[in-house]
């Protein structure tokens, strides 16, 4: 299957992405943009700052479930994860997008758009 970003179209006509692992787990989701090419400059901003364990921001639900985001170095969350089991498995998480997110492709779902 392989590591990659997915660009979609939402329902809305807003613009997203999931960041991939190689087995096909949706390991970061991002905000809706408004444009194509907003998207893709997150998709970028995603492989730029990944490697930074210093811009994730590890958080906790209100169901006291771990989960991180990803912060661009202006403060801006790039992307989100989802919810985890254990503080270990979202640390995991966090060691699968430092590794998978760099250098991955964009599969560009969309049509036209």
């Amino acid at each position: 299957m392989g590591k990659k970003f997915e660009l979609k179209v939402a329902a809305n006509n807003q613009f997203h992405f999931n960041l991939k692992a190689g087995n096909g787990q949706v390991i970061l989701t991002s905000e809706m943009y408004t444009t194509k090419a907003a998207a893709l400059k997150g998709i970028n901003s995603v492989q730029t700052n990944a490697p930074h364990d210093n811009l994730y921001d590890r958080r906790e639900s209100k169901r006291q479930e771990p989960y991180f985001v990803l912060k661009a170095t202006n403060g801006q969350i790039i992307g989100n994860s989802e919810m985890y089991s254990s503080t270990s498995a979202m640390e995991n998480g966090i060691s699968s997008v430092k590794t998978n997110a760099p250098g991955a492709p964009v599969e560009d779902l969309t049509v036209d758009n």
